[in-house]
């Protein structure tokens, strides 16, 4: 069992001096390690087919709406799942001091997600994009295996991370996370690309949610 991290938008709360109004963090699994294999592979293909450099990385903000496009029907047909945490960082809904670390606010979004997914995941290698400091990152790691257990053992096998632009399937990670970006937003051209990975999605939560 295989799964993939990355987020879209940022952690930063002064959404007047830009910010990004949500926070995304997608967890994609596959249970299947030969399908995850093959996704790779036709990712690779896709590049090529593109006339791509090899180390061209598909990132969902940086790539014009015609390689997203090609990109979404090259994966589709892969079998795999995903679960999004939703952050809407509006001050009038949104409290905490621990928000304000965005140490602590990158562990607990990490730990809804892969809460949110634990009754699925089994001694699975988990691969995060690599950010953040070395200290950090083993931090990070730490937290997540104290945290995610299932009748008192970690449900992770290993989690280890790499720079997404060398990695498809975290790449892949980044654009359900801007798919769901959009989506929270109401952008016009949402429902185009989220027909390509709706019927993959498990979870989805907007959190916190409004009192309005």
């Amino acid at each position: 069992m295989l799964v993939f991290v990355d987020e879209s938008g940022d952690t930063g709360r002064k959404l007047e001096k830009g910010s990004s109004r949500y926070f995304i963090i997608s967890l994609i699994l596959f249970v299947d390690r030969d399908e995850a294999t093959a996704c790779d592979q036709r990712i690779s293909l896709l590049r090529r087919e593109l006339g791509r450099e090899e180390m061209f990385e598909f990132h969902f903000a940086h790539n014009s709406q015609n390689i997203r496009g090609k990109f979404l029907a090259a994966v589709a047909p892969y079998n795999f799942t995903y679960f999004s945490i939703v952050i809407d960082k509006d001050p009038n809904i949104l409290w905490g001091d621990g928000f304000n670390d965005k140490e602590s606010f990158y562990k607990y979004v990490c730990n809804l997600v892969f809460t949110s997914a634990r009754s699925y995941i089994d001694s699975a290698v988990v691969v995060l994009d690599k950010s953040g400091s070395p200290i950090f990152r083993k931090r990070l790691k730490s937290y997540l295996a104290k945290n995610l257990k299932k009748d008192g053992k970690s449900v992770l096998q290993k989690l280890k991370q790499q720079d997404s632009a060398k990695n498809n399937l975290l790449q892949l990670a980044d654009y359900i996370s801007g798919i769901i970006n959009r989506k929270v937003q109401n952008k016009k051209d949402w429902n185009e690309m989220y027909r390509f990975i709706a019927g993959k999605e498990m979870h989805c939560q907007i959190w916190p949610k409004s009192q309005k």
